[in-house]
């Protein structure tokens, strides 16, 4: 249901909570109280007059009214009912967003607190199934365990011990309990995550793109040429695997700003209304450059939202900048990537590419997309491969039909999809869902 539709979901919420019936609203508004309960129905369209007469009514301004639902908010809900599968009611997503927002808000947030900590369990389960210092760690613990237990078992058995054996048996447990409360500390410390970062996510990739989202992907002290990026990593915080990635990321961003000044990529921009090819043939720069410095544009100045997503030869997603609406999962169903797919098996021909989610009002979105080879090429070496994609939401451009794509199998509704690896979700259509 489009959002404008829903007003009436939110007229009918601010009238319950201001305790006022029906018949009281609609005598201040000066429409009948039937007609009032079609428009709380969503069975009538509302605005001019008589929306401002029932903002009034309500004490409330219009806009919060006629306002739609978050995008970024919708898209967290359909990932949270992924999870539970078919017991979930999709299509009333965006109503339920509508008229609870703060229960929504709850609901996106328990899903990535819920999303973090499965990450968290499976890291340490691969941890404790592959790291030799935790094995070693578990050893010494299991090691000690048994040692205190062998000394006590003797003590209080039936033999009768004199007073220097008893006395170097309690040295002994004494001496394995601090061990043991040791090696104890030691492995509560490497697995137990600190609090403050229970909800981060374990991956050194978005660890990095977490720190990233804090400045919109836009880095303005490696705009200037000759930026110290090790300096910029040390000032980020990050360590380990994560302030390397970053320090990557950087010194690519630091080379991009240099061959493409922000102020004349801005200008030229616009100049060629976001035309990546175009732009790429204005500066004489490759094509991946330049999708890398449209995603990265200062959101304050008015640019148009993009994402980005790069993956390897071997499809694994290393680098996602994400935008509300259009979802790109590193894992499970991930048919909204398809053209950075696609491109793998084309390097060097850009390709461009519509993809539309489904229902009758889900947003479209331009995709374009490009795979190069990194490395130079060395005979019986395969070449590494690296696929980008920029992802331009609500495109002006109209490409003719576009690509059906769909969020996760569990909530797609498109049942004739060859794709499919699960079954669609019982009582679900395309005409109501999302």
């Amino acid at each position: 249901m489009p959002a404008q539709q829903l007003a009436g979901s939110r007229i009918r919420e601010k009238r319950l909570d201001r305790g006022l019936k029906q018949a009281v609203v609609a005598e201040i508004v000066g429409i009948s109280p039937s007609y009032l309960n079609l428009i709380e129905h969503n069975r009538r369209r509302i605005g001019g007059k008589i929306l401002a007469d029932i903002a009034r009514a309500l004490d409330v301004d219009a806009s919060l009214l006629i306002d739609g639902v978050d995008a970024a908010l919708l898209d967290e809900m359909r990932h949270a009912a992924a999870l539970l599968g078919p017991d979930v009611e999709v299509e009333k997503a965006e109503e339920c967003a509508a008229r609870y927002p703060g229960w929504s808000a709850l609901i996106a947030t328990q899903s990535r607190r819920i999303t973090a900590l499965q990450t968290q369990v499976q890291a340490l389960s691969d941890r404790m199934t592959h790291d030799p210092a935790l094995a070693a760690a578990l050893h010494e613990v299991i090691s000690t365990v048994s040692a205190i237990r062998s000394s006590s078992s003797i003590l209080v058995g039936p033999e009768h011990l004199d007073d220097d054996w008893q006395r170097r048996f309690h040295h002994n447990i004494h001496d394995d309990s601090l061990r043991l409360a040791e090696s104890s500390e030691a492995l509560i410390s490497y697995l137990q995550a600190p609090e403050a970062q229970s909800d981060t996510a374990m991956s050194a990739f978005e660890q990095m793109e977490s720190w990233l989202a804090q400045s919109g992907f836009h880095l303005p002290a490696l705009e200037k040429g000759g930026a110290d990026t090790g300096a910029f990593v040390k000032a980020s915080g990050l360590t380990g695997a994560s302030a390397a990635l970053l320090k990557a990321h950087a010194e690519v961003y630091a080379e991009d700003a240099v061959a493409l000044p922000l102020a004349k990529f801005e200008k030229a921009c616009r100049a060629h209304a976001y035309d990546p090819a175009a732009i790429a043939q204005h500066f004489f720069q490759p094509l991946p450059r330049v999708l890398r410095r449209l995603a990265c544009l200062p959101p304050e100045a008015g640019h148009p939202p993009m994402a980005l997503a790069v993956c390897d030869a071997a499809g694994v997603l290393t680098f996602v900048k994400p935008v509300p609406g259009f979802s790109m999962p590193r894992a499970g169903g991930a048919c909204p990537l398809w053209p950075l797919f696609l491109a793998l098996n084309r390097p060097g021909q850009p390709i461009r590419l519509e993809v539309a989610l489904p229902g009758v009002n889900a947003s479209h979105a331009l995709c374009y997309a490009v795979a190069t080879v990194r490395d130079a090429t060395h005979f019986d070496v395969p070449p590494a491969v690296q696929s980008i994609m920029l992802v331009v939401p609500d495109p002006e451009t109209n490409l003719g039909a576009p690509q059906p794509v769909g969020v996760a199998c569990r909530i797609c509704p498109r049942s004739d999809c060859a794709s499919r690896r699960e079954p669609a979700v019982s009582g679900v259509s395309v005409q109501t869902a999302l």
